[in-house]
Protein backbone atom coordinates (compact mmCIF):
# COMPACT_ATOMS: atom_id res chain seq x y z
CA UNK A 1 0.00 0.00 0.00
CA UNK A 2 1.29 3.53 -1.25
CA UNK A 3 1.40 5.65 1.71
CA UNK A 4 3.59 8.69 0.63
CA UNK A 5 2.59 12.21 1.42
CA UNK A 6 -0.65 10.67 3.45
CA UNK A 7 -1.55 12.65 6.66
CA UNK A 8 -1.54 10.79 10.01
CA UNK A 9 -1.99 11.59 13.81
CA UNK A 10 0.51 10.61 16.29
CA UNK A 11 -0.51 10.31 19.81
CA UNK A 12 2.84 12.18 21.26
CA UNK A 13 3.74 14.05 18.08
CA UNK A 14 0.62 15.36 16.44
CA UNK A 15 -0.24 15.40 12.65
CA UNK A 16 2.41 14.91 10.00
CA UNK A 17 2.92 13.93 6.51
CA UNK A 18 4.30 10.25 5.41
CA UNK A 19 7.53 11.31 3.62
CA UNK A 20 9.55 7.67 3.02
CA UNK A 21 7.87 3.77 3.18
CA UNK A 22 10.29 0.65 2.60
CA UNK A 23 8.77 -2.79 3.86
CA UNK A 24 9.71 -1.77 7.04
CA UNK A 25 10.58 1.19 8.01
CA UNK A 26 8.08 4.62 7.45
CA UNK A 27 9.45 8.21 7.40
CA UNK A 28 7.08 11.15 8.91
CA UNK A 29 7.67 14.81 8.95
CA UNK A 30 6.69 16.55 11.87
CA UNK A 31 6.87 20.32 11.80
CA UNK A 32 10.49 19.72 9.61
CA UNK A 33 11.33 17.10 12.70
CA UNK A 34 11.99 13.47 10.76
CA UNK A 35 11.16 10.67 12.38
CA UNK A 36 11.39 7.02 11.77
CA UNK A 37 8.86 3.92 12.89
CA UNK A 38 8.48 0.22 12.35
CA UNK A 39 5.92 -0.52 9.63
CA UNK A 40 3.35 -1.41 9.71
CA UNK A 41 3.41 -2.53 13.61
CA UNK A 42 3.24 1.84 14.47
CA UNK A 43 -0.09 1.51 12.54
CA UNK A 44 -1.47 -0.90 15.43
CA UNK A 45 -0.85 1.60 18.41
CA UNK A 46 0.18 5.45 18.15
CA UNK A 47 0.00 5.95 14.26
CA UNK A 48 -3.59 7.16 12.69
CA UNK A 49 -4.02 7.78 9.07
CA UNK A 50 -6.33 11.57 8.87
CA UNK A 51 -8.14 9.57 5.27
CA UNK A 52 -10.60 7.26 7.01
CA UNK A 53 -10.64 5.11 3.88
CA UNK A 54 -7.31 4.46 3.41
CA UNK A 55 -7.14 3.53 7.14
CA UNK A 56 -9.67 0.93 6.77
CA UNK A 57 -8.26 -0.62 3.95
CA UNK A 58 -4.64 -0.09 6.01
CA UNK A 59 -6.54 -2.29 9.16
CA UNK A 60 -7.25 -4.96 6.49
CA UNK A 61 -3.47 -5.06 5.62
CA UNK A 62 -3.07 -5.37 9.14
CA UNK A 63 -5.38 -7.81 10.41
CA UNK A 64 -4.46 -10.03 7.17
CA UNK A 65 -0.30 -9.84 8.68
CA UNK A 66 -1.54 -10.97 12.29
CA UNK A 67 -3.22 -13.81 10.08
CA UNK A 68 0.18 -14.63 8.30
CA UNK A 69 2.50 -13.75 11.49
CA UNK A 70 -0.10 -16.56 13.58
CA UNK A 71 -0.03 -19.03 10.91
CA UNK A 72 3.98 -18.47 10.90
CA UNK A 73 4.29 -18.35 14.43
CA UNK A 74 2.52 -21.73 14.73
CA UNK A 75 4.67 -23.76 12.04
CA UNK A 76 7.84 -22.29 13.71
CA UNK A 77 6.34 -23.78 16.99
CA UNK A 78 5.10 -27.32 15.45
CA UNK A 79 8.83 -27.38 13.55
CA UNK A 80 9.74 -26.67 17.12
CA UNK A 81 7.57 -29.63 18.63
CA UNK A 82 8.98 -32.02 15.45
CA UNK A 83 12.38 -31.40 15.94
CA UNK A 84 12.36 -31.77 19.71
CA UNK A 85 10.41 -35.19 19.36
CA UNK A 86 12.81 -36.24 16.37
CA UNK A 87 15.94 -35.60 19.03
CA UNK A 88 14.10 -37.67 21.27
CA UNK A 89 13.41 -40.69 19.08
CA UNK A 90 17.31 -40.52 17.58
CA UNK A 91 18.67 -40.24 21.47
CA UNK A 92 16.06 -43.68 21.75
CA UNK A 93 17.90 -45.40 18.96
CA UNK A 94 21.16 -44.63 20.20
CA UNK A 95 20.44 -46.53 23.33
CA UNK A 96 18.40 -49.20 21.82
CA UNK A 97 21.08 -52.21 20.98
CA UNK A 98 19.89 -53.49 17.15
CA UNK A 99 19.32 -57.04 16.58
CA UNK A 100 21.07 -58.53 13.42
CA UNK A 101 17.44 -59.93 13.03
CA UNK A 102 15.41 -57.20 14.29
CA UNK A 103 12.82 -57.16 10.82
CA UNK A 104 9.80 -59.09 10.47
CA UNK A 105 7.94 -61.39 7.62
CA UNK A 106 4.75 -62.10 7.50
CA UNK A 107 2.59 -64.48 5.99
CA UNK A 108 -0.53 -63.11 4.90
CA UNK A 109 -4.03 -64.71 4.66
CA UNK A 110 -6.34 -64.12 2.04
CA UNK A 111 -8.45 -61.52 3.91
CA UNK A 112 -6.01 -59.53 4.74
CA UNK A 113 -3.70 -59.40 1.08
CA UNK A 114 -7.20 -57.73 0.42
CA UNK A 115 -6.77 -55.08 3.15
CA UNK A 116 -3.14 -54.65 4.01
CA UNK A 117 -2.43 -52.50 1.60
CA UNK A 118 -5.43 -49.85 2.78
CA UNK A 119 -4.34 -49.62 6.26
CA UNK A 120 -0.62 -50.34 5.93
CA UNK A 121 -1.18 -52.62 9.31
CA UNK A 122 -0.71 -55.96 10.18
CA UNK A 123 -1.46 -58.32 12.92
CA UNK A 124 1.31 -60.31 14.82
CA UNK A 125 -1.69 -63.09 15.76
CA UNK A 126 -2.49 -65.26 18.39
CA UNK A 127 -0.73 -67.31 21.16
CA UNK A 128 -1.32 -70.70 20.22
CA UNK A 129 -0.60 -72.82 23.30
CA UNK A 130 0.15 -72.28 26.98
CA UNK A 131 -0.90 -69.68 29.81
CA UNK A 132 -1.05 -67.00 27.43
CA UNK A 133 -3.25 -68.88 24.38
CA UNK A 134 -5.66 -66.36 22.77
CA UNK A 135 -3.33 -63.30 23.27
CA UNK A 136 -1.88 -61.33 20.71
CA UNK A 137 2.02 -62.41 20.08
CA UNK A 138 4.16 -59.52 21.31
CA UNK A 139 6.75 -59.03 18.52
CA UNK A 140 9.70 -57.67 21.15
CA UNK A 141 12.31 -57.42 18.36
CA UNK A 142 10.51 -54.89 16.63
CA UNK A 143 11.16 -51.19 16.70
CA UNK A 144 11.64 -47.86 14.99
CA UNK A 145 14.23 -49.62 12.62
CA UNK A 146 11.97 -52.64 11.83
CA UNK A 147 10.69 -53.32 8.45
CA UNK A 148 7.62 -55.28 7.93
CA UNK A 149 7.72 -57.73 5.00
CA UNK A 150 4.49 -58.78 3.14
CA UNK A 151 4.70 -62.60 1.81
CA UNK A 152 2.03 -65.16 0.25
CA UNK A 153 2.03 -68.26 -1.03
CA UNK A 154 -1.38 -69.64 -2.52
CA UNK A 155 -2.49 -73.00 -0.64
CA UNK A 156 -1.75 -75.28 -3.81
CA UNK A 157 1.44 -73.68 -4.35
CA UNK A 158 5.05 -74.93 -2.72
CA UNK A 159 6.78 -72.98 -0.72
CA UNK A 160 9.65 -72.37 -2.71
CA UNK A 161 6.73 -69.90 -4.67
CA UNK A 162 5.99 -67.54 -1.57
CA UNK A 163 6.70 -64.21 -2.96
CA UNK A 164 6.68 -60.87 -1.90
CA UNK A 165 4.36 -58.35 -2.12
CA UNK A 166 5.17 -55.43 -0.38
CA UNK A 167 7.61 -54.32 2.35
CA UNK A 168 6.97 -50.63 5.18
CA UNK A 169 8.70 -49.17 7.73
CA UNK A 170 6.89 -49.87 10.97
CA UNK A 171 5.99 -46.46 12.99
CA UNK A 172 8.70 -44.24 14.52
CA UNK A 173 6.95 -44.47 17.73
CA UNK A 174 6.90 -48.70 18.20
CA UNK A 175 8.29 -51.06 20.01
CA UNK A 176 7.00 -54.42 19.75
CA UNK A 177 7.61 -55.00 23.85
CA UNK A 178 5.44 -52.14 24.91
CA UNK A 179 2.60 -52.96 22.29
CA UNK A 180 -0.40 -55.23 23.37
CA UNK A 181 -2.89 -55.30 20.69
CA UNK A 182 -0.61 -57.63 18.48
CA UNK A 183 -0.89 -54.21 15.25
CA UNK A 184 1.90 -53.56 13.41
CA UNK A 185 1.37 -50.02 12.00
CA UNK A 186 3.89 -47.85 9.28
CA UNK A 187 5.77 -45.63 8.84
CA UNK A 188 4.13 -42.42 7.12
CA UNK A 189 6.62 -42.23 4.28
CA UNK A 190 8.25 -45.37 3.78
CA UNK A 191 5.89 -48.41 2.55
CA UNK A 192 6.36 -49.75 -0.79
CA UNK A 193 3.98 -52.48 -3.24
CA UNK A 194 4.60 -53.82 -5.69
CA UNK A 195 2.73 -55.17 -8.64
CA UNK A 196 1.77 -58.96 -9.35
CA UNK A 197 4.27 -59.13 -11.98
CA UNK A 198 6.82 -57.54 -9.69
CA UNK A 199 6.17 -60.03 -7.05
CA UNK A 200 6.36 -62.99 -9.18
CA UNK A 201 10.01 -61.69 -9.69
CA UNK A 202 10.37 -61.24 -5.77
CA UNK A 203 10.40 -64.58 -4.05
CA UNK A 204 10.86 -65.04 -0.25
CA UNK A 205 13.12 -67.66 -0.44
CA UNK A 206 15.93 -65.93 -2.44
CA UNK A 207 16.76 -63.94 0.64
CA UNK A 208 15.64 -65.99 3.27
CA UNK A 209 18.07 -68.95 4.39
CA UNK A 210 18.60 -71.09 7.28
CA UNK A 211 22.05 -71.37 8.13
CA UNK A 212 22.03 -74.51 9.55
CA UNK A 213 19.91 -76.31 6.59
CA UNK A 214 20.72 -73.75 4.35
CA UNK A 215 18.74 -75.97 1.28
CA UNK A 216 15.82 -76.33 3.75
CA UNK A 217 12.54 -73.86 2.27
CA UNK A 218 9.77 -74.75 5.37
CA UNK A 219 7.31 -72.61 6.77
CA UNK A 220 5.41 -75.05 8.13
CA UNK A 221 2.97 -72.44 10.86
CA UNK A 222 3.05 -69.71 12.47
CA UNK A 223 1.84 -66.26 11.30
CA UNK A 224 5.53 -64.58 11.31
CA UNK A 225 8.89 -64.93 11.96
CA UNK A 226 12.36 -62.68 12.60
CA UNK A 227 14.16 -61.42 9.43
CA UNK A 228 18.01 -60.48 8.91
CA UNK A 229 18.30 -56.99 8.56
CA UNK A 230 20.88 -57.36 5.89
CA UNK A 231 18.55 -59.39 3.34
CA UNK A 232 15.67 -56.24 4.08
CA UNK A 233 18.72 -54.31 2.54
CA UNK A 234 19.05 -56.52 -0.17
CA UNK A 235 15.91 -56.46 -0.93
CA UNK A 236 15.31 -53.17 -1.58
CA UNK A 237 18.17 -52.84 -3.52
CA UNK A 238 16.40 -55.98 -5.66
CA UNK A 239 13.08 -53.71 -5.57
CA UNK A 240 14.87 -50.66 -6.35
CA UNK A 241 16.27 -52.64 -9.89
CA UNK A 242 13.32 -53.89 -10.99
CA UNK A 243 11.43 -50.72 -10.49
CA UNK A 244 11.33 -48.54 -13.69
CA UNK A 245 8.94 -45.38 -12.88
CA UNK A 246 10.97 -42.57 -11.52
CA UNK A 247 8.75 -41.67 -8.83
CA UNK A 248 8.44 -45.43 -7.55
CA UNK A 249 12.32 -45.51 -8.14
CA UNK A 250 13.48 -42.56 -5.96
CA UNK A 251 10.56 -43.90 -3.41
CA UNK A 252 12.32 -46.98 -2.90
CA UNK A 253 15.91 -45.42 -2.97
CA UNK A 254 14.97 -43.17 0.08
CA UNK A 255 13.44 -46.22 1.43
CA UNK A 256 16.67 -48.12 1.33
CA UNK A 257 18.81 -44.95 2.45
CA UNK A 258 16.39 -44.56 5.79
CA UNK A 259 16.57 -48.38 6.45
CA UNK A 260 20.30 -48.66 6.06
CA UNK A 261 21.10 -45.21 7.89
CA UNK A 262 18.64 -46.60 10.87
CA UNK A 263 20.13 -50.04 11.16
CA UNK A 264 23.60 -48.50 10.85
CA UNK A 265 24.35 -50.77 7.66
CA UNK A 266 26.67 -49.65 4.60
CA UNK A 267 24.40 -48.61 1.86
CA UNK A 268 27.67 -49.61 -0.83
CA UNK A 269 28.64 -52.65 0.27
CA UNK A 270 25.08 -54.50 0.62
CA UNK A 271 26.01 -58.23 -0.42
CA UNK A 272 24.52 -59.87 -3.35
CA UNK A 273 21.03 -61.89 -1.81
CA UNK A 274 22.42 -65.87 -1.15
CA UNK A 275 18.98 -66.96 0.05
CA UNK A 276 18.20 -70.86 0.15
CA UNK A 277 17.10 -71.02 -3.33
CA UNK A 278 20.50 -69.69 -4.20
CA UNK A 279 22.33 -72.75 -2.43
Amino acid sequence: MDLINKEITHTVFGKGNIVGQDEFIITIEFNDDIKKFVYPDAFRTFIKLTDEDMAESLNKVLFQREIEKAEHDRKLEEEKERQMAEQQRKEKMRNLKIHESSQIVFWLDEEEQETVFDDWTVFTGEVQSGKNKGEPNRVARLSPNSAGLLTVRGSEQEETERKILGIYMVNESFFGNQIDDGMVPSHEEFKIKLTDEEAEKMLFWNYYINKNYPHRTTWNSGKYRYFDNIWTAQILKDIIALKTDEAEVKQAEDFLEYFCEINALDIDNIPEADGALKQ
